[in-house]
């Protein structure tokens, strides 16, 4: 399976902007074969917690119909996509820190809540209740957020659980530690594949510059985005053949 991990610098509040940079990526990265694309973190309103917390009109639905091109894009290449956003569970609550996953279908997957919230996260966001997984062409994959990934239960249960493929949805800012002491590990210490999605720009985490990829079981880098918009290619065996 190829799995594409995306990068751009998300417009800050600005949805129907960052929906059509993500739909477009969707596409392209579908149309060079890949099979999943995996986003960064609150990639549908950039990485601002402060005006997330202020502007309802940024929460969204899990049906909500601004995400209709992202729901077409999938189709349109038969690729799912992992999409981070401020998500709604019911009226009057606050929205998740929340990965929607997209299946080739458009239909949604899965729903995952990000269980740690960090800092300012804590008074804008719910704190999720339980893991992240769906399946998709016979693999199984987890779904992490972050700060989550700083906590190496979620993957030791990944793993337990028959997860090959981790996916981490990120805003790391430039000099954060976890390229080498994070993602890495998780992958060695499991025996998993872990995908980064992380953001370009400059957001209320600081300034980041992408870097989004993949590293192997061994926890050696096999992809690497670099620090520019669009999105690199990594190829996951199956599970019979890992």
């Amino acid at each position: 399976m190829i799995v594409a991990a995306a990068q751009f610098a998300p417009v800050p509040g600005d949805i129907e902007a960052n929906v059509r940079t993500a739909a477009g990526l969707i596409r392209a990265a579908g149309a060079d074969g890949a099979r999943l694309v995996v986003f960064p973190e609150l990639v549908l309103t950039g990485y601002e917690p402060t005006r997330i917390g202020a502007d309802p009109a940024l929460h969204l639905a899990e049906d909500d119909v601004r995400l209709t091109p992202l729901r077409e894009a999938c189709r349109a290449v038969s690729a799912a996509a992992v999409v981070n956003g401020p998500i709604l569970r019911g009226a009057g609550d606050r929205p998740g820190l929340t990965s929607l996953v997209l299946g080739p279908d458009g239909g949604l997957l899965a729903r995952y809540d990000k269980l740690h919230l960090h800092g300012i996260e804590q008074e804008v966001f719910a704190e999720g209740t339980a893991d992240g997984r769906f399946e998709l062409d016979g693999a199984r994959f987890a779904l992490a957020t972050c700060y989550d990934n700083r906590f190496p239960d979620l993957a030791e249960r990944a793993a337990a659980d028959g997860c090959t493929v981790y996916l981490a949805s990120s805003v790391l800012d430039v000099g954060n530690d976890s390229f080498e002491k994070v993602y890495p590990v998780r992958a060695r210490d499991f025996g998993l594949y872990v995908v980064l999605g992380n953001v370009l720009g400059v957001s209320e985490a600081g300034r980041c510059e992408g870097r989004s990829g993949a590293w192997g079981p061994d926890g050696e880098r096999i992809a690497d985005a670099g620090t520019e918009p669009g999105f690199v290619l990594a190829v996951i065996p199956a599970p019979q053949d890992a």
